[in-house]
């Protein structure tokens, strides 16, 4: 039987707030096993990058990444957040190593190709090197991963953190039993958009297709759904989605999604 592997994926909403950052941090150190941290940061790198006289460009609410902004990006996520949460991390007693995709050869990506739109920088995952992560793992060390990647001829690329956790997920399936877990502001997929409590706690392949004709499951769940779908059907054994309490043992009302 393989151990068992939790991979946690945590955006702006968390780690704007410092007062979340560190609750969540205290959960997620005490998580017991073997476990890697992916990590966005959109919204404080617009933030500084209005300080230093970078606006950001937004279509169809996706960051165009032109070289200053990957500059920032790499500043911003690489740096200052990455950094802040492996010391915190340390402080929780978990021996936390922060990431980029370039270190180690960890996370190749390439380009993603111009159609309608020229995203600049952003790169699109090829492959995860799951044995050097293992190894990591093996050494009793926790990755916290920024939302970096690289193409090994010297090219930084930003990339999509949740595409990043899926894309690990898939990757350390070799090795492990892996538990993909996406936190974010709601309590899990909800059933009603305007009750927060109407967590539909059990979704799979034959439930998911009922919610997307009934409309319950759309707009911006859509992606991350598919995403989630994506991961179980290459071996990840399963995917949680909810706020970041649902990572305490305790926890019971957040969405479990299986095939």
């Amino acid at each position: 039987m393989k151990p068992k592997l939790s991979i946690v994926k945590i955006g702006g909403n968390v780690i704007e707030k410092k007062t979340e950052l560190s609750k969540f941090l205290t959960i997620f150190s005490k998580i017991e096993g073997q476990k890697i941290l992916v990590h966005g940061g959109g919204k404080l790198a617009t933030e500084l990058g209005k300080k230093l006289g970078i606006e950001s460009q937004l279509v169809g609410g996706r960051r165009i990444t032109d070289a200053q902004s990957l500059d920032l990006i790499t500043m911003v996520y690489g740096g200052l957040v990455n950094k802040k949460i492996v010391a915190e991390l340390q402080a929780n007693n978990c021996n936390a190593i922060g990431l980029s995709g370039a270190d180690a050869n960890t996370i190749q990506a390439h380009k993603r190709p111009v159609n309608e739109v020229d995203f600049g920088f952003v790169g699109d995952v090829d492959s995860i090197n799951g044995t050097t992560v293992h190894h990591l793992l093996e050494a009793n060390l926790t990755p916290v991963f920024c939302a970096i990647t690289h193409d090994q001829n010297g090219q930084l690329f930003n990339t999509n953190a949740d595409t990043i956790a899926s894309e690990i997920a898939i990757g350390m399936s070799e090795f492990y039993e892996t538990t993909l877990n996406y936190c974010f502001e709601k309590k899990g997929v909800l059933k009603d958009v305007n009750d927060d409590d109407s967590v539909i706690k059990n979704i799979n392949a034959v439930s998911y297709k009922t919610l997307l004709a009934q409309k319950i499951i759309a707009d911006g769940m859509l992606p991350k759904l598919e995403n989630c779908f994506n991961a179980l059907k290459r071996n990840v054994h399963q995917v949680c989605i909810g706020n970041t309490s649902m990572l305490a043992p305790e926890a019971q009302l957040f969405t479990t999604i299986t095939l």
